[in-house]
């Protein structure tokens, strides 16, 4: 799943304190782009879990609908609403590797030539549904 959802970035004198109100996370970075690196991750992780779960991911809220000043950390500094953009499933391959065993039917002719030609029947399997699918492994 993609989206985007606003953030509350609030910069302190040592940190940047992130808020995501649809998903009532609270994190921080050390720094502005560490923040939104952080934000993406917690927001990435909780839509997966949400997912494994089976519950149902809330929408983002509309920008001009947030108030900065009524942020978790409005006291704390100065906040800026700001747009942060997530990939649900970029993040499950990026996290997820473990395997998982499926067995399969071939022929046993099919079986017999793959194995006589060397074949990783199960890389093959992997690299054709990731075709069908249209995804790609991003990282290994």
């Amino acid at each position: 799943m993609k989206n985007v959802y606003p953030v509350f970035l609030t910069k302190t004198d040592t940190v940047v304190l992130v808020e995501v109100p649809d998903m009532d996370i609270l994190t921080e970075g050390k720094d502005m782009v560490n923040a939104v690196e952080m934000a993406r991750d917690a927001i990435e992780l909780k839509c997966v879990s949400m997912e494994d779960e089976g519950m149902e991911i809330p929408l983002p809220s509309e920008i001009g609908v947030l108030d900065a000043n009524k942020g978790t950390f409005a006291e704390e500094g100065m906040t800026v609403i700001s747009l942060v953009d997530i990939d649900s499933g970029e993040y499950r391959r990026k996290i997820d590797t473990k395997t998982v065993r499926k067995n399969v039917t071939i022929p046993s002719w099919l079986n017999y030539e793959a194995e006589h030609a060397g074949i990783n029947v199960s890389k093959v399997l992997q690299e054709a549904l990731m075709n069908v699918l249209h995804v790609q492994r991003k990282y290994n």
